[in-house]
């Protein structure tokens, strides 16, 4: 891409009636190479390609207005074309290794949009394929979120970690441990109760909503001004073969319209 200076801000689109709706870009990042399940974006869950499960879910929303598939594959694209979303560009090889940040994925893909089509939406929409046990009415809940307050770069999705980082070590060259973390006013947080530490929260990957701006001025998939979106539903990844059953089986769920299983209850040993 070339180096001009382009007008990142967002062109609303308008109607002789007046304005219509915002531009809430869905963009679905799908590799063709896995290490842990060989080829599994293709892969039949319950019933459907791993990917047909997010688009889906992108064009069932009530905010999103347009999905697009950045892919390196012939044969995901072909699918995601085939359940509606669409698929402008061809990812290249350098940000379709298992090494690319997301970052990299999403400013060629705004970039892309922005040179070839002059298209440059609100708000982007992350929706990673291998998790795609979430419901449309959060993604829809985080978009509005993100919306509501427009000094706040990024929506991101969290939850309560099952293991507090503040009773965390790390190892050091020589052997010897060292805290993680340390508490100013607490000497020795890592024996104290739990219930005394400061609740500490994990990125879970279930929608993410951020500004372009983010991306494309300031280098960073979240910007400066993050908010939290809470999920307590039970999460869902596709990382190994024993999490094809249990996703299979939540997926056929949602699908009844039964509710989502709320997360366990946390257990912590110290």
């Amino acid at each position: 891409m070339g180096s001009r200076k382009l007008d990142w801000s967002p062109k609303p689109a308008h109607s002789p009636d007046g304005p219509v709706s915002r531009e809430i870009l869905a963009l679905i990042p799908a590799r063709g190479g896995s290490k842990s399940i060989p080829r599994k974006n293709t892969m039949q869950i319950a019933g459907k390609p791993l990917i047909a499960w997010s688009i889906l879910q992108a064009l069932e929303s009530d905010r999103i207005t347009r999905v697009v598939v950045s892919t390196d594959d012939d044969e995901i694209a072909a699918i995601a074309e085939e359940y509606g979303a669409e698929v402008p560009f061809i990812r290249p090889a350098e940000y379709a290794d298992d090494r690319a940040p997301d970052i990299d994925v999403f400013r060629h893909a705004l970039q892309f949009l922005a040179e070839r089509e002059s298209y440059r939406s609100e708000v982007v929409v992350h929706l990673r394929p291998t998790g795609p046990v979430r419901r449309v009415s959060d993604v829809d809940d985080a978009i509005d979120l993100l919306l509501a307050h427009p000094e706040a770069d990024s929506v991101r999705s969290v939850s309560l970690v099952q293991q507090s980082p503040y009773k965390m070590w790390k190892v050091r060259e020589d052997g010897t441990m060292e805290p993680l973390l340390r508490l100013p006013g607490m000497t020795d947080c890592q024996s104290h109760p739990r219930q005394l530490l400061p609740p500490v929260y994990w990125q879970n990957g279930y929608v993410d909503v951020l500004r372009p701006r983010s991306v494309l001025e300031k280098e960073s998939m979240w910007g400066d001004t993050v908010l939290p979106f809470f999920v307590e539903t039970k999460l869902f990844d596709l990382d190994y073969p024993e999490d094809i059953a249990p996703m299979e089986q939540a997926l056929r769920r949602r699908e009844a319209g039964r509710e989502l299983l709320r997360a366990e209850p946390e257990r912590h040993p110290v």
